[in-house]
């Protein structure tokens, strides 16, 4: 099977933390995405709201555009008022002709609050479930008919962050619904990304490759830090420099005709891991692994 490799734009700045990279140039950017080998690059706050800003923006850098996040309401609004929310954005992904649609559930999200433990989240409710499974659904099916595939996207700080919320989505929802699957997320969650890949194959329709650094994940998790703390500490790194092991994860989606795109989503201090020199070891590391699991890296 044949993947592309990209990167998520938070290596050089984060929307969640403007002190981490706010001031770097968003051309510094693009510009250093396509030294470092990348294929393509996913959307960040700096970025043109519009496809014909944008992508004249990305062709001067010769990067295609991959997708975009899209925070969600689903537990406080029906679909409906979603699908009228997420317009515009939707509108974007489709012009941009995106395959994918990074889409977390944010209600209540804690993950941007350094003031919140990292684990301190909104919860679903027990009976709201079906009602929920039966929204995000409902928006798949419109993002479908649109061409662009829903990828829930497990986060931490998010009503969708473990294992069994995950799983259990997935059982309530058809394949219209897609799974984002984020190696570094589901780590820091306590969830195993393999046992997630071998569950969920078939619906992985995008993949972050986030790798974490085990001495501070076990430190966030010891001193209850917020989210936004333990990325400042260094928890997360790009695949290859810590702990997680991509060979069998890598080698199962291959296996299971996985053909979009493996992303770098590494976000870490810029000041303390320079930017070009991990996205370049990232984009090395990655392009290796992917071709050892079986991949053709287009």
């Amino acid at each position: 099977m044949t993947v592309r490799l990209g990167i998520n734009p938070i290596t050089w700045s984060n929307d969640d933390m403007p002190s981490l990279g706010g001031d770097t140039p968003l051309e510094t950017c693009l510009a250093e995405t396509r030294q470092a080998g990348y294929a393509g690059i996913e959307m960040g706050g700096k970025f043109p709201k519009t496809a014909a800003a944008l992508r004249p923006v990305l062709d001067r850098h010769g990067l295609a555009f991959i997708s975009g996040w899209y925070s969600a309401r689903l537990l406080e609004r029906d679909a409906a008022a979603e699908i009228a929310a997420m317009a515009d954005h939707l509108d974007l992904m489709a012009a941009m002709g995106c395959k994918v649609m990074v889409f977390a559930e944010c209600s209540g999200a804690t993950h941007g609050d350094r003031g919140k433990p990292a684990f301190e989240r909104r919860r679903i409710p027990e009976a709201m479930w079906p009602e929920f499974a039966a929204r995000v659904a409902a928006v798949a099916q419109h993002m479908a008919k649109r061409g662009v595939r829903l990828a829930l996207h497990h986060h931490m700080g998010t009503p969708i962050q473990d294992a069994a919320e995950i799983d259990r989505l997935m059982a309530m929802t058809g394949p219209e619904v897609g799974l984002l699957l984020d190696t570094g997320h589901a780590t820091f969650a306590g969830a195993d990304p393999l046992a997630l890949a071998r569950a969920h194959g078939p619906r992985i329709v995008h993949v972050h490759c986030k790798d974490v650094r085990r001495a501070q994940l076990d430190a966030a998790v010891r001193s209850g830090s917020s989210f936004l703390d333990a990325v400042v500490d260094g928890v997360f790194t790009v695949p290859g420099d810590g702990s997680i092991d991509y060979a069998p994860i890598l080698r199962h989606l291959a296996q299971s005709g996985y053909a979009g795109w493996l992303v770098v989503e590494a976000e870490q201090d810029p000041a303390k891991a320079h930017p070009l020199t991990y996205a370049t070891m990232g984009f090395r590391n990655l392009s290796r692994l992917a071709k050892d699991a079986g991949f053709v890296v287009a």
